[in-house]
This record gives structure tokens, sequence and C-alpha cells, in this order.
């Protein structure tokens, strides 16, 4: 269909949106008090502005609209509601999510609202066909499942994003990621004839990465903005909406000759790997807060970007680890499904392997001097053996303030 050029585009456009109105909005939350305050889960020094959704709603209507004005978009529009149906949607979890960032609201309500939107995804016929049950078939939706299917995955999309919103920068850039893979997948079925036609899907891809793109240097660490609940339930409904209709659209003929293969899952695999940090993080979630006995809309400091911090990443290369975890999934599933020769997954687990290590001991890796810094804090051990030589009776609660600095965070 459309070709390559039209869809950077709107996603340029949709980038420059975003960029252009995010300082606005952040001006005019202060002006109306719209901040999130620091408390014991947010570490930022002062209140910042938490409705950068504003933006992101602004850019994904002026998208639509420069899409809607270029002819190559056009049997994207011609009797078709799909793209109207997205605004809606992305409208009632806009305000959901606005609401929530102004005032609080209760955990019931969000998940009420998250189903009016999908209903309104229905009504306008943003659904699934198709669904893949692994090793077994595909089978063809009724109208009796197809509201059910829609709910579901609008809630796990949406819940996925909103749990890992916790570092600045860090959903921004897990979602610029993983709708660029999907944005690839979509498009080589697309081209291959694998897609039933007209299909929103990569267009909703594409400007859902340049959403992310244009807000990502204002909200990386020290951020000058956050996303709030109004952007990271948006970012859901995108990126639900995109692989939806094309995970669910993909024609039932996506397999090899050997039958169930991993052609035949990749539309469903697809989209739920290369969201895997924050889907594996919203499964801990559950069985943490399950073990707890607490209520799943209960906030902890158990996420996985709380971990890395614990174990004594600073809050930049933290979220640059998780962003390295995403990129190397959404490669990992993409290549098997691009590449024309049999694949070899060799170099993934080297890779996996490397990044592994690093991420879990970072601390031999600072400490082989290699990126040593000149303001480098002296180690834990210094300060703890000239308190227990020289004052014997000191306060020990000095140590764990150096620690922080012992590593430079990039």
């Amino acid at each position: 269909m459309s070709d390559l050029f039209g869809y950077l585009f709107v996603g340029g456009v949709a980038a420059a949106v975003t960029a252009i109105t995010t300082p606005l909005v952040g001006k005019f939350a202060r002006q109306f008090g719209w901040m999130a305050t620091p408390d014991e889960r947010r570490s930022h020094p002062e209140p910042t502005p938490d409705v950068g959704g504003i933006a992101f709603f602004i850019a994904l209507v002026v998208a639509i609209a420069v899409a809607w004005q270029m002819d190559r978009f056009d049997p994207l529009f011609r009797n078709n509601s799909e793209l109207i149906g997205v605004i809606v949607a992305g409208l009632i979890v806009f305000v959901l999510g606005f609401v929530d960032d102004i005032h609080e609201v209760s955990a019931p309500m969000k998940v009420t609202g998250v189903v009016v939107a999908a209903i309104a995804l229905v009504w306008f016929g943003v659904t699934m066909i198709y669904f893949r049950a692994p090793f077994v078939d595909v089978f063809v939706l009724s109208r009796d499942w197809i509201p059910l299917f829609t709910v579901l995955w609008l809630l796990g999309m949406t819940q996925a994003i909103n749990l890992i919103d916790g570092l600045d920068g860090l959903a921004a850039g897990i979602v610029a990621i993983a709708a660029t893979a999907f944005f690839i997948y979509s498009r080589h079925l697309g081209m291959n004839g694998l897609l039933s036609e007209p299909n929103i899907g990569p267009l909703v891809a594409i400007i859902t990465v340049g959403i992310c793109v244009g807000f990502l240097p204002y909200n990386f660490n020290p951020a000058k903005i956050f996303m709030g609940d109004s952007g990271a339930l948006l970012l859901g409904l995108l990126f639900a909406v995109s692989t939806s209709v094309v995970g669910g659209r993909a024609s039932p003929d996506v397999k090899s000759d050997g039958g169930q293969t991993y052609f035949f899952l990749a539309p469903l695999l697809i989209p739920i790997l290369v969201l895997g940090v924050p889907i594996i993080d919203v499964l801990f979630a559950i069985i943490r807060r399950t073990r707890s006995g607490v209520g799943f809309a209960t906030a902890d400091t158990g996420h996985l970007h709380h971990r890395l911090i614990k174990l004594g990443h600073g809050p930049r290369r933290a979220v640059v680890i998780l962003w390295l975890w995403t990129a190397l999934l959404s490669a990992f599933v993409l290549y098997p499904a691009l590449s024309e020769r049999s694949a070899s997954l060799w170099p993934f687990l080297f890779l996996v392997a490397l990044l592994g290590w690093f991420t879990r001991f970072n601390e031999r890796f600072w400490a082989s001097g290699l990126f040593k810094s000149k303001t480098q804090q002296p180690q834990l051990d210094q300060p703890v053996q000239l308190a227990q030589a020289g004052q014997p009776d000191a306060e020990p609660a000095v140590v764990p303030e150096v620690q922080p600095e012992v590593q430079p965070d990039i």
C-alpha cells in the first residue's frame, strides 16, 4: 500500500508536534498546578508537570489529520471509520488518565474507563479477526468473543505501559523501540500480501514512535515533564490497536510448510515479546502483590527498574539497560520473521549473556577502572574503616549516603 516515505513523514509530524507542544504543556501545567510532588516513590527533587499526555493526544490528532490529507493513505479513510475510533478511544483513556493525574481515580474506575474505550474500538471496528492458540489452530472470532478479546488486550497493554513508567524516559523509550519493531514487522507482512488491507496498524505504530521520540528529550533524566497516566494509557492504547489489527488480522497462511512453527505463532508472539520488559514486570507485580496479600493497584518499589537501582545502577543507566533488553528482545523475534535464511541464535545468546552479566555484576565492570570518573567518591569500605578506627561510636547511617555516588551514572 502506501510507501515508506509516507509513513516516515507522518511519524515525523507526530514527533515534531510532540516536541513543540510539550514545553507549552509544561508551562500550562505549572500555571494550573498540575504537578507531581516528590514522595517516597518519586525521586525527582522538585515538583514536576505530569500531564505530558496532552501533547501526546494533540500529536495523535494532528498526525492522523495529516495522513488524511495524503492521497497515499486514502484507502485507510475511504469508507473506513477505524481511525476515528482510535481518536475517540484515545480521547477516553486520555481524559481518564488526565483526571487521575490531577485527582486520584480509584482502580475500579480506571478499569471501567479502559473498558469503555475498548467498547468504542469495537463500535468503530478496531478489532481482531483471528486468534492464534499456540500449537492448536487459528480461530475466527465471532461477534460474541470480539469485545472480550478487545477488552483484555487493551487492559493488558495499558497496564503494562502504566506500570513500567517509573523512571525518567523509561516508558517512552521502551514503547518507541517496541513500536518501531512492530512497524517493521507489519510492513513486512503487508509487502508480502499476508496482511488484510486496508490496515491501520503500521500507521498507528509509526505515529506512536513519533510521539515517543518527540517526548524523550524532555522526559529523559532529569525530566522536565512526565507523561503521567494520561500519556501512559494513551501509549498503551495505541500499541494495543496497532498490534491487534496486525496480529489479529495477519493471514492464517503466515506459516511454513512444517505446520505449527514460529512463523505461525509470530503474529501472536511478536506483539508480546517486543513489550517483554513491561509484561514481565506486570507478571512479577501480580505474583508479588498476591503473595503479599495487597491489592494489585497498591504501589510498591519492587518493579524491575527499582531492582536495578538496588543493584547499584543509577537512574539513567537503569533506563538504558531496560532499553537494551527491549531492543534485544525485539531483534530476537524479528530476525527469524524477516530473514530468508535459517536463523542462527548464537549471536543473540552471546548478547543476552553479555547484557545479563553487566546487569547483574555492574560493580565489577565499573571497578575495572575502564570508566573511572575523576570525581569518583571514596570506596564504600574506606569510610567504614575510618569510622571503626577513629570513631567507634559513630553513627553508621552516613555510609549509605556515599554509596550511590561510587559508580558514575551514564
